[in-house]
């Protein structure tokens, strides 16, 4: 049997770590398509870059795991960066620009092979008018809404991935009821040290979370969808076993810095200088 073919779209992002001075690429989306290609799986990924350093350090990187360069639009004005201070593993966001892959729409010639996918995975602040083109086209396609829940059109969605509370005194119930009120028809709830939950309408199943020492957070709820999806729509576990593989999958993600195993660079001395406004400020906050 062929390889299903998978496709992400939508953020990517350098991410430079004020707190120890280095910088890795990310983004909801391309860390998914990475963490594919890494797995052995036939992904591509459709975003778009600046036409600035920030964006040669994406495509270069890109390339180093197999994804094509040739796949991401280079647009006039700036890369996304997010710009992190590392607080015990945890991330503490100082600024967070979207640069020109904010409210991304693929380009005809792309479309039509996202259009043919397998599967496609949207990231975060995904285009709505994508998300309606999507459903139309009966595309099997997951959305993360983890940033803004009910922000997108949702009806009609075959799935849904969304961060809940990792409180336990706090119900899942009522955010996996809303979302699927708004229409979408699976929804994949990751809680931190509480699990995750599943829900397809007719049952709700939960996992527990796999802990480790923790070095960053960053790219691990990406590399819990790269697994589930392929696990259960391609591997044919059941929703509790793809639920527990993307566990594992998360929790090896947070052992090392970025969302997927790359090699930090230094933060190079322009970027500082070109975002010095936003440091001043959350340094003074």
């Amino acid at each position: 049997m062929p390889q299903p073919k998978l496709v992400a779209v939508g953020d990517n992002c350098l991410d430079a770590y004020l707190s120890n001075g280095l910088l890795t690429v990310g983004g909801n989306a391309l860390n998914v398509a990475a963490q594919w290609r890494r797995n052995g799986w036939a992904a591509r990924y459709f975003g778009a870059v600046g036409e600035d350093p920030e964006g040669d350090v994406v495509l270069a990187e890109l390339a180093g795991v197999g994804l094509s360069p040739k796949d991401v639009e280079r647009l006039s004005g700036d890369t996304a960066v997010t710009l992190l201070r590392d607080e015990s593993g945890d991330r503490k966001f100082l600024h967070e620009s979207f640069g020109v892959g904010e409210n991304y729409m693929p380009a005809p010639e792309h479309y039509a092979v996202i259009a043919g996918a397998d599967w496609v995975h949207l990231g975060t602040n995904a285009n709505e008018d994508l998300v309606r083109r999507l459903v139309a086209d009966h595309v099997p396609f997951s959305i993360d809404v983890s940033t803004k829940h009910l922000a997108l059109p949702l009806d009609g969605v075959p799935m849904l991935f969304a961060s809940g509370p990792d409180d336990v005194d706090q119900p899942v119930e009522p955010l996996l009821c809303a979302l699927r009120a708004a229409g979408a028809r699976q929804v994949v709830l990751t809680c931190g040290r509480r699990g995750s939950y599943f829900d397809d309408g007719t049952d709700v199943v939960h996992a527990p979370a796999t802990l480790v020492d923790v070095v960053d957070t960053c790219g691990a709820g990406d590399s819990f969808i790269a697994t589930f999806l392929t696990s259960f729509h391609f591997d044919g576990l059941r929703a509790s076993e793809a639920l527990h593989k993307a566990s594992i999958a998360a929790a090896q993600t947070c052992t090392h810095l970025g969302g997927f195993p790359q090699k930090p660079r230094p933060i190079p001395e322009w970027l500082p200088t070109k975002y010095a406004g936003f440091i001043t400020d959350a340094q003074e906050a």
